[in-house]
């Protein structure tokens, strides 16, 4: 009874967490995505539903007429496109609504893991585990409603993988290596960045201290798992997905990307992200090191994960499942379990704090929230307008180019991710245009035949700020927004909303 009992609660807590958003995501009996890049994996998983078998190797619905090589992989695809044929006898919106709850369900799926994992550690520190795990706000960012995206799909993957280290520390077992051969090989699959850098971390920790770790007998079929699972990924993948960095107006794309900023050391967010206990981390830690405690690898890729999330925000995601992993160890050092059950409430308030101004939000809160609704709904109904059996490009702000190449069919100038920088840069160029003849080259040149124009002072800042320059008084952008009647005369002004 008390096993169930715990299950049910530690099951809603998960699900509270990641369904706060419900009502973003839910509006007048349509689905919406909380990313610009959840719609191009819908777009993704569209294509594969239409033509099942198909791996999707190239996007020609973005940075069109060029299209991209994307950093996107199967395996989530088919994960949103199984979901959707479970759902198709009990919704009228199968696909959509299999891409909303797929990342809470893998979130789910990573917690009951965790809950059955985590028992060989006493109370308090496996509670805090658990607590951490349900109210973590960039692990509920990661497996949102609303949000397919691989991140979450990572997210569980390597918890697991790295639970399966944890136990292949403490006792050798040819088990536990076959599934972290799995989950690391599957997270290779997904993704060539941040799992690389975690498992070569790990290898390297290993190497430091333990050499036998890697090199045991009982090893090996985990390695071969995980290099047959990294041969298969390229068999069926067949590309070799282009590296971020090196594009002209990369540096300013990023700094427009809350995932790829930096997080300040006395940045309060860490702990709404890991909770206060992060406070008393290193000393924790420490004494944990002293008494064995905790495996040395995992000290060294908590440190790891760290220094990584204060260069990228989207390191978080990561620190976290590391962090909840060894929350049970660094309590175990407390031998009074009174001062240690303080620890973890201290550790679960300001979490608490951060559900509580997302469940009631104050007023200027909740009326962006509602203007977002709106704006969301208005932009859908312009750019499902333009569905159609014929081609006809759009160009739109960057951010919102996903959104409407998923809703109208139709392709799209700009994109999200940073293989679609040309068409981003013309998109920008387009919008901040002061002459007519190069705003219409520009079209000319991407084949446009519709263009959905935004509120002019984002689209000015955003743009801006991505190409380096400051917004003119006069750009087309400002026209198309207060004046569209008075735009230029190879524009015809076809419809209007709100938005």
């Amino acid at each position: 009874m008390r096993v169930a009992l715990e299950i049910v609660l530690f099951s809603a807590l998960i699900l509270a967490t990641r369904c706060a958003n419900y009502q973003d995501v839910f509006v007048g009996g349509r689905i919406y995505f909380v990313d610009a890049d959840c719609y191009a994996r819908m777009t993704r998983v569209r294509m594969v539903a239409e033509h099942p078998g198909l791996v999707v190797r190239q996007h020609d619905f973005e940075n069109f007429p060029a299209g991209i090589t994307p950093h996107t992989m199967a395996p989530l695809d088919y994960l949103i496109f199984g979901l959707a044929l479970a759902l198709r006898p009990f919704a009228g919106q199968p696909l959509d609504l299999a891409g909303a709850i797929v990342s809470p369900l893998l979130a789910l799926l990573g917690g009951w893991f965790l809950w059955w994992w985590s028992r060989r550690f006493e109370q308090p520190g496996r509670c805090a585990a658990l607590l951490l795990y349900g109210l973590s706000a960039i692990l509920a960012h990661g497996t949102a409603l609303g949000r397919p995206d691989q991140q979450s799909l990572l997210i569980v993957v390597l918890l697991v993988a790295l639970a399966a280290e944890w136990t292949s520390q403490e006792k050798p077992s040819r088990g536990w290596s076959v599934v972290s051969g799995a989950s690391w090989g599957l997270a290779l699959w997904v993704s060539l960045y941040e799992p690389l850098v975690l498992l070569g971390g790990l290898a390297i920790f290993s190497l430091i201290g333990s050499r036998s770790q890697l090199t045991a007998r009982f090893r090996r079929v985990g390695w071969f798992i995980l290099l047959g699972l990294v041969l298969l990924a390229a068999l069926v993948e067949r590309r070799w997905p282009e590296l971020p960095g090196g594009q002209p107006f990369f540096a300013g794309w990023s700094a427009t990307v809350g995932e790829l900023r930096h997080v300040g050391l006395t940045n309060p967010i860490w702990l709404s992200w890991c909770g206060g206990l992060i406070l008393l981390g290193p000393l924790l830690l420490t004494l944990a090191l002293r008494r064995r405690s905790i495996p040395r690898v995992f000290a060294g890729l908590l440190v790891l994960s760290f220094l990584l999330t204060l260069w990228e925000a989207r390191w978080g995601y990561f620190l976290a499942v590391v962090f909840s992993l060894t929350i049970p160890a660094q309590i175990a050092v407390v031998r009074r379990k009174s001062l240690a059950w303080l620890m973890v409430a201290f550790s679960v308030l300001p979490l608490l704090q951060f559900w509580h101004g997302q469940f009631w939000p104050n007023e200027e809160v909740m009326d962006r929230r509602i203007e977002n609704r709106i704006e969301a709904a208005q932009w859908r109904a312009a750019a499902s307008a333009l569905a159609g059996a014929r081609r006809e490009p759009v160009l739109a702000p960057w951010w919102l180019s996903p959104a409407t190449a998923y809703w109208s069919g139709q392709p799209v100038v700009a994109g999200s991710s940073h293989e679609s920088l040309p068409g981003i840069v013309a998109s920008a160029r387009f919008f901040l245009a002061t002459s007519p003849d190069d705003a219409r080259e520009i079209l000319r040149r991407h084949d446009v035949h519709w263009v959905l124009a935004y509120d002019g002072e984002r689209v000015a800042e955003n743009s801006a700020a991505l190409l380096g320059v400051p917004a003119p008084t006069n750009a087309l952008c400002f026209t198309l927004d207060r004046t569209p009647s008075q735009a230029p005369r190879f524009l015809s002004l076809a419809w209007q909303n709100g938005a």
